[in-house]
């Protein structure tokens, strides 16, 4: 997976893609609204092939600019034609034109049988699915798609993170298999081993240890090349760092799908965390490793190819990225994983942590779609092992081969150029990802170890995208958007000392006076929504 770029302190504006609407659709909770639902003879219930007779499909598809140029010739999916006796026509769009193009599509009514890695946020999901263009799934699901039906069942929190408020689902999703924590963490802290082993300093796991360990860095020349070239803490942007360390404050304790949202120990409440007195201490904090000159110095623009850079060099002494000895075209050595830190009132929570539900609406099915049953038995192939194995890994003895003890490994031509072979590539995808079938820098041994670090702190809950009615949604943007905007244009004005921090009262005042008490309350009421529904 691509580095991840923060090149603002924009931490994740409060989900504009985890908002949805329903609008009161006319299909009541798991009625399907496909024209010939229940009626397609020739599917069969279990096994391969799923169709009796030969059908064709048309998908819509978006393709990031890592992804093959032409999915209809990669053996992945010609493979899985054969076993299912249906054949897909992907149609693709570029990721940076997608959203433009499918509503173009779904506009203009001339739209496919489905749209396959098409990023529909949940907001979209609902109010398509409310006028019927996008088919409710729940029945479909618990006939057709045993694999998925499992996932549901065993996590209930991705169900109620799937269902709209008007009690349909109809999509499926990208799942990120709740044990492979590597994956579902993304980037993660890292220190430079090397300058650890030339200071004689362990691992710091506290957040004073790591300010004494950045101060080392850069005062002590930890490379011994004589010049002061080190670079205490190297990455683009502020973003996830002032995400790492939100739970060495007690901070985040719901984990990173709402970064600015979780609940208040001492009142059991929902809290908007930038206003909280301890991200004041937290922005103080990351003000004194600014102030000292102990981030990298053109961090909220540099790049992230720029930071691998640095990295390679061997000059940054820690950073926070994906997985840098994994980094294509770059040989970066010598990081290891950072546990979850201890901040200064005991507090050691990761923060980070995010949900198996990543991305809602990576696959839905049209109206126009004659044989819903059978579609919705060919993706859910890709949520059980056997699936996610061809999803990810291709076909055996050609892209990948098995050892005897079950794990699987790319064969050399694979490695020489995989999109000859799979489409994954950029994400969004609608499937399963288990450590098993995926084998990018997640799936390393440096990030499975870093990801055990902090797995003892993982937060008790952790919750997906929230929900919203077309009501709620139409107060709640509005403040969603000013407010964001105005934290991340404060949270940096603290951090690089253009406002001092006797502005902080006045800044939660400003808050106030936005509307953060109804912003809470919209908030509120979509989280009781959802835990409604355990």
């Amino acid at each position: 997976m691509k580095f991840k770029k923060l090149t603002s302190l924009a931490l994740a504006t409060v989900m504009t893609a985890g908002l949805t609407a329903a609008c009161g659709g006319k299909d009541e909770p798991g009625e399907s609204a496909a024209p010939n639902a229940g009626k397609d003879a020739g599917v069969n219930v279990t096994g391969f092939p799923i169709v009796k007779e030969p059908i064709k499909l048309t998908f819509f598809a978006g393709k990031a600019t890592s992804a093959p140029a032409n999915w209809n010739e990669l053996p992945v999916w010609k493979e899985y034609a054969k076993q299912s006796n249906i054949e897909v026509d992907f149609q693709l769009t570029p990721a940076e034109s997608l959203t433009e193009k499918r509503n173009l599509v779904l506009t203009g009514g001339d739209y496919p049988d489905a749209f396959h890695t098409a990023r529909f946020s949940s907001l979209d999901v609902a109010n398509y699915g409310a006028q019927g263009i996008f088919i409710p799934l729940n029945d479909l699901i618990d006939k057709y798609a045993p694999n998925f039906k499992k996932l549901l069942d065993q996590y209930p929190e991705v169900k109620r993170g799937l269902t709209m408020p008007d009690g349909n689902i109809y999509s499926f999703p990208t799942f990120y298999d709740p044990a492979f924590k590597s994956v579902l963490i993304g980037t993660k802290l890292w220190y430079n081993q090397a300058f650890l082993d030339a200071l004689n300093i362990k691992a710091p796991t506290t957040t004073d240890e790591l300010y004494q360990y950045l101060k080392a860095v850069k005062t002590q020349d930890p490379n011994k090349n004589g010049k002061p070239d080190e670079i205490p803490y190297a990455a683009s942007g502020y973003g996830s760092l002032l995400d790492e360390l939100k739970g060495a404050w007690g901070l985040g304790n719901r984990g990173n799908m709402h970064p600015r949202v979780d609940v208040d120990p001492q009142t059991n409440k929902l809290r908007f965390i930038p206003a909280d007195p301890r991200y004041k201490e937290l922005l103080e904090y990351m003000n004194k490793l600014y102030k000292e000159g102990l981030f990298i110095d053109n961090v909220l623009t540099i790049k992230g190819p720029e930071v691998n850079t640095k990295l390679a060099e061997g000059v940054v002494g820690a950073s926070e990225t994906n997985s840098p000895h994994a980094i294509g075209g770059v040989t970066i050595k010598n990081f290891v994983g950072a546990p979850a830190l201890k901040g200064p009132h005991g507090d050691q929570v990761f923060s980070r942590a995010r949900s198996p539900l990543i991305d809602v609406g990576a696959f839905v099915i049209t109206n126009k779609n004659k044989h819903p049953e059978a579609t919705v038995r060919w993706i859910d192939h890709f949520y059980g092992e056997e699936g996610s194995k061809l999803f990810f890994m291709g076909v055996k003895g050609l892209s990948y081969n098995e050892k005897p003890d079950g794990t699987l490994e790319y064969t050399e031509e694979y490695n020489k150029d995989s999109s000859k072979f799979v489409s994954w590539a950029g994400g969004f995808y609608p499937a399963m990802l288990t450590s098993k079938t995926f084998k990018g820098g997640e799936a390393s041994a440096p990030s499975m170890a870093a990801a055990k670090l902090v797995e003892p702190y993982w937060p008790k809950e952790v919750w997906p995208a929230f929900t919203y009615t077309q009501d709620e949604l139409n107060r709640f943007s509005p403040l969603s958007t000013d407010i964001n905007k105005y934290v991340d244009e404060m949270t940096t004005k603290f951090i690089v000392g253009d406002v001092p921090f006797t502005e902080w009262d006045k800044y939660v005042s400003t808050l106030n006076k936005m509307g953060l008490a109804d912003y809470l309350k919209l908030y509120t009421a979509a989280y009781e929504r959802y835990s409604g529904g355990k």
